[in-house]
């Protein structure tokens, strides 16, 4: 028999979420700390060893579609365990390499993969299952944890300070294996039905039914199939491709060098990373005003933040203007917290049913492959201008055409689109 609990158990989904988020994306996002030690090491190019970002953030792309698709389909409190087993041990490996091939090997195939079967292809799904009539609430602050990982670049900091680069693999490796297998083992449910419970708002029409299209629609699932031939999704993968994967990797792989070269402090230039994730955190709480004036309004809001930050790095040339920086930071995470909750909110607005897991997990097909360049790009553009100008330029092209992809999916018409997708079926 289906029950209603005083307290609804989607929250802790969000706190789950929250918690994986920051220690998951925590390994991938220290490399913006770990890539001056390590250059500083072995002397390679910038480009070359961004190589194992770039690597990192396509494999994810890559194997995001199969952790979508398993949770979907398989045990989906399995998927993430496996991950949390394959994260730890691949991150811990990190402490032995010596040869670039060992950094690609490990840190570019086998954490993003273990990231992907721990990390947003499964908690995600879970919040559009768990949640409808606040769908952009539950997504924003379960995001919180992406920024928290920004700020979790700290703790790798003082580890680096204080015992070098290679024990912060350790650090990290220990604390996703003590703290996410268990909470994943007793309190992860992928889906309401799961627990014999329903998911927020079910059968209930949302605060902006009229006008807008966020209700928990009532007609056919989407198969996978009929998703792959709308556009709509399409657009939503190259507007994930150019804000995240070209766009946002370009400007984070390379900021904490970019602050070194220019004059600041290996500490300052952390701690402005660090203020971009706390600035993300307040962007994820505030992304929930989606529901309320649509996705597409807080989108082109994150764009147009995401452009001024990028302005305000182009006139940074020396230490005599750190507040630039501070701009940057701000307004960069405040532009990400905003997105990053709303591409998956509208994704969810359109193609909720039982292979949003799948569908979902699409859209980091699309981070993979701008990933896979923005990095490689930023350094590789620095190794032959001695600048990161173009790449910045670059990036600030990439928000745009993301903005705009973003207003052409439309998550505003998404009853209508579901209703064409009823006439294919």
């Amino acid at each position: 028999m289906i029950r209603r609990p005083r307290f609804f158990y989607g929250w802790y989904l969000v706190g789950i979420t929250i918690a994986s988020m920051m220690l998951v994306y925590g390994v991938r996002n220290s490399f913006s700390v770990l890539f001056s030690p390590i250059l500083a090491d072995f002397g390679w190019y910038r480009g070359s060893t961004a190589i194992m970002l770039s690597l990192n953030i396509l494999v994810y792309g890559l194997s995001a579609p199969v952790a979508g698709f398993l949770v979907d389909r398989w045990r989906p409190r399995a998927v993430p365990v496996l991950g949390i087993l394959l994260l730890t041990l691949a991150t811990a490996l990190c402490y032995f390499a010596s040869q670039l091939w060992h950094f690609y090997l490990l840190f570019g195939v086998l954490v993003p993969i273990g990231t992907s079967f721990c990390g947003t292809p499964v908690v995600t799904p879970a919040l559009i299952n768990w949640f409808g009539k606040r769908r952009g609430l539950a997504i924003g602050l379960g995001q919180i944890g992406g920024g928290l990982s920004f700020v979790y670049s700290m703790l790798v900091e003082v580890v680096v300070s204080h015992w070098g680069w290679r024990p912060s693999f350790l650090v990290m490796a220990g604390i996703v294996l003590a703290v996410l297998l268990p909470i994943y083992l007793l309190f992860f449910y992928y889906r309401p039905e799961d627990k014999g419970l329903t998911a927020d708002g079910a059968g209930e029409t949302s605060a902006i039914e009229v006008g807008k299209s966020f209700a928990i629609p009532a007609i056919s699932d989407w198969t996978l199939r009929n998703a792959l031939r709308t556009y709509n999704l399409w657009l939503l993968v190259l507007s994930q491709f150019c804000y995240w994967g070209v766009g946002n990797y370009l400007v984070l792989a390379h900021q904490i060098k970019f602050a070194e070269d220019v004059g600041y402090s290996s500490v300052l230039a952390t701690s402005v990373f660090a203020l971009f994730g706390i600035a993300s955190i307040v962007g994820q709480i505030c992304a929930s005003i989606s529901d309320s004036i649509g996705r597409e309004k807080t989108v082109t809001v994150a764009v147009v933040l995401a452009i001024g930050a990028l302005v305000a790095l182009l006139f940074v040339r020396d230490t005599s203007q750190p507040w630039l920086l501070y701009v940057y930071a701000t307004c960069s995470g405040l532009a990400t917290g905003l997105f990053s909750p709303n591409i998956f909110a509208g994704t969810g607005d359109i193609f909720h049913g039982r292979n949003i897991g799948t569908i979902s997990a699409l859209l980091l097909f699309g981070t993979g492959f701008g990933g896979a360049i923005g990095p490689w790009l930023g350094g590789y553009i620095y190794d032959t201008t001695g600048s990161y100008s173009i790449a910045f330029i670059i990036a600030i092209a990439a928000f745009a055409v993301a903005g705009i992809s973003y207003w052409f999916a439309a998550p505003r018409n998404a009853d209508k689109l579901r209703a064409t997708m009823q006439g294919l079926a």
